[in-house]
């Protein structure tokens, strides 16, 4: 299957996503087409700026703090599992966090395989994984480092305990 990327400039660097062939977002990444590569399996990759638009542009006024929730369509492939965490974590308020304990109580399930399915997660910022800690407050592992996601969780006005 044809998808169609653009990579464009963010206050946290570099940003890469990925759209199908009807616009639907399937991948995202902070980092080039080689770190978009390592979020999902593309068969062909084409740069098209025009179809990656809409989500340039939700990005953009994310980060200048006039978006709060991002309206994309989502496509992103995975497990009914995956796909049930990935919904939680999209339910996560701006400006909130949630401990993987939290979301394992909610979910039914264990942190351990929420934080697996968190980790998993191909389309970062627009299904905020950013807004997962640890039960203590500290942030957690976050595919693309801790200052990253402390940059994020700032910019959403989260004060850390730790």
């Amino acid at each position: 299957m044809m998808h169609f990327h653009d990579t464009f400039a963010t206050p946290l660097g570099s940003f890469s996503v990925a759209v199908d062939d009807t616009g639907a977002l399937v991948a995202a990444a902070f980092g080039d087409l080689a770190a978009l590569r390592q979020r999902f399996d593309a068969a062909q990759l084409v740069r098209d700026a025009v179809r990656t638009r809409a989500v340039r542009e939700q990005v953009a006024e994310y980060f200048a703090g006039t978006r709060r929730e991002f309206t994309l369509r989502l496509a992103a492939a995975g497990s009914p599992f995956q796909q049930r965490v990935w919904a939680a974590l999209g339910a996560i308020p701006w400006g909130e966090t949630r401990s993987y304990g939290e979301l394992a109580r909610q979910l039914g399930s264990s942190a351990r395989a929420v934080g697996r399915a968190n980790a998993t997660n191909p389309v970062c910022l627009i299904v905020p994984c950013h807004r997962v800690i640890a039960a203590d407050g500290s942030l957690s592992g976050y595919a693309f480092g801790a200052e990253c996601k402390r940059r994020l969780l700032a910019l959403e006005g989260v004060v850390l305990a730790i």
